[in-house]
């Protein structure tokens, strides 16, 4: 049996992600997971994700480090988009964000069983205000 890739397997995930391609989610993240601490399922995690993608269609996650430390994975991303919804209680101007986000990660059996996102929200909130 191969040896399970994480790096290719999280690059697969945001590929996935980029392409807004969640009825693929099940081959990255587990039917039960807990989410931000809290006891959650995959439909929740996808709910969220596809919440964020109605409100902003061009969201794009770019991994800038990911490290790795046996079955748990750390990312630092650059979150991106231009809101045409209503999103985190701004209204769409036409204002783009670019926010850093920090993900830890625990895998069992080739996918995530708990994910924990980490992003500034207030200057999101300042940038889509012009306030930034």
């Amino acid at each position: 049996m191969a040896e399970f890739d994480i790096h290719a397997f999280y690059r697969r995930y945001i590929a996935e992600l980029n392409a807004h391609r969640f009825d693929r989610m099940d081959q990255f993240i587990n039917d039960q997971v807990i989410l931000n601490g809290r006891p959650g399922t995959r439909d929740d995690v996808v709910a969220v994700q596809r919440a964020d993608i109605d409100a902003v269609p061009d969201f794009h996650w770019e991994v800038q480090e990911f490290l790795v430390d046996g079955d748990r994975a750390a990312v630092r991303a650059i979150n991106t988009g231009t809101p045409v919804k209503e999103w985190l209680g701004v209204s769409p101007s036409g204002a783009s964000f670019e926010i850093v986000e920090y993900a830890i990660y625990q895998l069992r059996d080739g996918r995530f069983v708990q994910m924990t996102a980490l992003h500034d929200t207030e200057a999101a909130k300042r940038q889509l205000r012009s306030e930034a």
